[in-house]
């Protein structure tokens, strides 16, 4: 693990700001979404509720209001909107810390952590995934228009590719593995890990031409079955943005995720389409 985080504190414990490592594809001056998800992912996981109750995440819904800029402190709030023994809600919040604005935000559905014996039951596995990072390595550049520097898809991930790539539009499978930390010090749980490669889904799986269009997502929504395992994160991921030859402007990108056990769960995105 890299000594890189992609977010640093500032003092104030509330307070936190978004580094290099962080940056995106689509603005050098914004963050990519993944780094926001992961330090998001980060906050509800370490709410404590006072509770004796071992919690794990079901859903994790992200919501990416603002650009986050790089560099730019923001401020960080937790809230329990719903607490319980079995099923809890909690939330946090990012605001920029100069104007107020909330950049970005997320809802965790909690479930009890429980662990008793499954009859045989169809899973899913590995066949199409191959072995947990596998797979190709390519040099990442996101179009020719991305230049070289510190960036979190290029710098702060690892990428295998199984099948497709960048370079290859349409649906993929790929592993993705967090090399740095998410704030100094502190190891990736994994439930940051997969935030951190699900926000990937939209990216890897383009299939329209980025030089003529940007497909952004404003939302990421995780689905996982269990608690994560090992250090990466694999995606079959594909995209839809309408029928041929029309789009509404709207589209979804969807990936099933797997780890070291097996198929872990599922995320899909919501995506903004327009010409560039």
């Amino acid at each position: 693990m890299s000594e890189h985080a992609l977010f640093a504190p500032t003092g104030d414990p509330t307070v936190w700001r978004p580094t290099a490592w962080s940056r995106g594809p689509w603005n050098p001056e914004h963050c990519h979404g993944g780094p926001v998800s992961a330090f998001l992912a980060r906050a509800v996981e370490n709410i404590d509720d006072g509770s004796d109750v071992k919690w794990q995440v079901a859903r994790l819904t992200i919501e990416l209001l603002r650009p986050v800029v790089v560099e730019a402190p923001l401020r960080l709030t937790t809230d329990i909107e719903r607490p319980g023994r079995k099923v809890s809600l909690v939330a946090a919040s990012l605001t920029d810390a100069g104007s107020g604005k909330e950049v970005a935000r997320v809802r965790a559905l909690r479930i009890r952590l429980a662990g008793f014996e499954l009859p045989d039951h169809p899973t899913g596995d590995l066949d199409d995934m191959g072995e947990p990072g596998s797979g190709r390595v390519e040099s990442l550049q996101w179009d020719e228009s991305d230049g070289e520097g510190v960036a979190y898809h290029r710098s702060s991930c690892t990428h295998r590719w199984v099948m497709g790539s960048f370079a290859d539009a349409g649906p993929c499978r790929v592993w993705i593995r967090l090399d740095v930390a998410v704030v100094p010090g502190d190891k990736p749980s994994g439930l940051s890990r997969v935030a951190a490669a699900a926000d990937f889904g939209n990216g890897v799986s383009g299939a329209l031409p980025a030089a003529k269009f940007s497909y952004i997502n404003p939302d990421l929504t995780i689905h996982l079955a269990r608690p994560y395992v090992g250090d990466w994160v694999g995606m079959a991921s594909h995209s839809l943005y309408g029928t041929e030859g029309r789009t509404s402007g709207a589209g979804w990108a969807e990936s099933a995720l797997y780890d070291a056990a097996g198929r872990l769960g599922r995320s899909v995105q919501s995506l903004i389409l327009q010409r560039t």
